[in-house]
């Protein structure tokens, strides 16, 4: 009776062994499965971070370019007044509004290169504007073009409304600079 006792207890003990070790192995799986979803849920918290890092780069990218905007405009506007254009009745923002309405006007009438050289050459509040403008508008261009990886961007720039505006009144300036020297 005493093996019988020992053997039955033996075989408890067995069985008890058996079972602590099933619920390390469930409980290890637990613990793995939980390691995975932590690592997923880090590695989504760290796409959310800079997907919320990109917006916050973008929303200051966008007010940085709205000030510039608002100061080549200011530049643009007494310009305009000078030679008597009005802006693009668009929706645009009003620096290309602006912008637009004197390429549209140089490209109906080259006269306005010519009234433009003689602002220039008699008003040197318009003189000042150009330069201002010129100046401002290529450091912004230059600024896209050093960090713009891909350089779409700064092209698009240079080759649209603000590219043409630099090169209608640098062909302004050297004809009033010219006319100076005759």
């Amino acid at each position: 009776m005493s093996n019988t006792l020992i053997l039955a207890g033996i075989i408890i003990l067995i069985l008890i062994n058996f079972g602590i070790l099933y619920f390390i192995t469930v409980i290890n799986n637990r613990v793995r499965e939980t390691t995975k979803t932590l690592t997923l849920q880090y590695n989504l918290i760290v796409k959310i971070q800079s997907v919320l890092k990109n917006k916050s780069a973008t929303n200051a990218v966008a007010e940085n370019a709205e000030m510039i905007y608002q100061d080549l405009l200011q530049n643009l506007i007494p310009i305009m007044a000078a030679i008597d254009i009005m802006p693009r009745n668009t929706s645009e923002h009003p620096l290309w509004r602006a912008l637009g309405g004197i390429m549209d006007e140089y490209a109906k009438n080259p006269f306005a290169l010519e009234k433009l050289r003689r602002c220039i050459k008699l008003d040197s509040e318009v003189a000042r504007s150009i330069d201002n403008y010129m100046s401002r508008a290529d450091s912004f261009l230059h600024h896209l073009t050093t960090t713009d990886p891909d350089g779409i961007l700064s092209a698009t720039f240079t080759d649209g409304l603000l590219g043409q505006s630099l090169t209608f009144f640098a062909q302004a300036k050297q004809l009033a600079a010219q006319s100076n020297e005759i």
